[in-house]
């Protein structure tokens, strides 16, 4: 006899939309007669491991809906990265509680998670249908159009340079912005998005997609600066040299390290502050100033995309259909139809699980140096509506008497 017990939980860095996705398994699931408890478990896959439930079933749908518009993961997250003994924890967690759908939302380590999980069950004989929901501000899920969570990261960034361009123009001077992205640029190209007139910043964007030169960039801020006076600069946190090695290694004296073994990039604020010191100290421009964006573009409440939300609410739903309607586990991608609306598949959970999508080369200019008017038209309708615009004085100039 079926339990109808299904278990939902959330992994990896939270983001703006991730709860809509949350929010839309439960309702949806609830819609189906046969559902007899929706569980969810906190902190991630460690919360499977050790049995930290909640029954989501008993939530009223209003409070929900408030969950649904509120950032950050509401059953918390973890950055637990399981492998195959760890995966057989959690099987055995979900078979003890006789949970026969499991839903992860996630990024590229939660996918893959998912699907040892599925073959573990499979090779079990036991009916677990497992479904990858995704999300990540990386926007480096292969096989999507984009990730929910990266629109509403893009918005903030988009409009964090804007604010910061006209700080620069007003002051003159250098200014260095630091975003996450520690193998794709996706998030980092977003400041592009934020121009408005020809001489605004960010005049130099730097990838992870493209071989980062010290000497190069150097000559690049002093003919931008020479140019126009100033420049306004984003960088990714994940470029590197030629070798692949990372700048923020190479430039500091001592570098951090999280759980995992990664180099600490964009957190905590060295690679803005090392690039600043090698601007002021070979270029002997004096005001030179560095920001890093951190943990402000994943989940700041008031820049929040609305496509972003619908489509993080749909991906949640469909991920339920496909596990109610369908006869296979898989990963929910988005797909782009017309000018822009989106679709829903589900992909192969092998087709996604550990891959890692970069940007695309016709979204970078030749120079290396900033992005092409393809990648505006792709970003453009994910940002969602109302977004802010900056305006300049028309000045008629007074013809000058004592300074002629």
């Amino acid at each position: 006899m079926p339990s109808g017990k299904i278990l939902v939980a959330q992994g990896g860095g939270p983001t703006a939309v991730i709860n809509q996705s949350l929010v839309g398994v439960v309702l949806e699931a609830r819609r189906f007669q046969h559902v007899t408890r929706v569980y969810g478990a906190l902190h991630g896959v460690r919360g499977i491991v050790n049995e930290d439930f909640v029954d989501l079933t008993q939530e009223t749908s209003h409070n929900l809906e408030m969950v649904a518009a509120t950032p950050s993961s509401a059953l918390g997250s973890t950055r637990d990265k399981p492998d195959a003994a760890y995966c057989e924890q959690i099987f055995e967690v979900l078979r003890a509680h006789e949970i026969e759908h499991f839903f992860y939302i996630g990024g590229n380590d939660s996918s893959d998670t998912v699907r040892i999980v599925s073959e573990r069950a499979r090779a079990a004989g036991y009916p677990l249908r497992c479904i990858h929901i995704p999300k990540t501000i990386d926007n480096d899920l292969v096989g999507s159009d984009h990730t929910p969570g990266f629109p509403s990261a893009a918005r903030f960034v988009a409009q964090a340079f804007a604010g910061a361009n006209l700080d620069n123009a007003a002051l003159p001077g250098v200014y260095v912005g630091v975003v996450m992205g520690r193998h794709a640029g996706f998030l980092t190209a977003a400041s592009a998005l934020g121009k408005k007139f020809p001489d605004d910043g960010p005049h130099l964007i730097y990838l992870p997609e493209r071989v980062f030169s010290l000497e190069q960039f150097l000559a690049d801020v002093q003919a931008t600066h020479a140019q126009y006076g100033r420049c306004v600069i984003a960088v990714s946190e994940g470029i590197h040299d030629a070798s692949g090695e990372a700048i923020a290694t190479l430039l500091a004296k001592e570098v951090e390290r999280d759980a995992h073994g990664n180099v600490q990039l964009s957190g905590t604020g060295a690679l803005a502050d090392l690039l600043c010191d090698q601007i002021k100290a070979r270029l002997g421009i004096k005001r030179v100033r560095g920001d890093t964006f951190g943990y402000l573009q994943r989940s700041f409440i008031g820049c929040v995309s609305d496509v972003d939300q619908r489509e993080a609410r749909e991906v949640g739903e469909k991920a339920v259909q496909f596990a109610m309607w369908g006869d296979r586990c898989g990963s929910v991608a988005i797909k782009r139809t017309g000018y822009y609306s989106a679709d829903y598949v589900l992909l192969p959970l092998a087709d996604v699980a550990g891959k890692t999508r970069t940007m695309e080369d016709e979204f970078i200019t030749a120079s290396g140096t900033g992005v092409t008017d393809a990648f505006r038209l792709y970003l453009r309708p994910l940002l969602g509506s109302g977004m802010p615009d900056a305006f300049r004085l028309r000045p008629a100039p007074v013809a000058k008497i004592l300074k002629k």
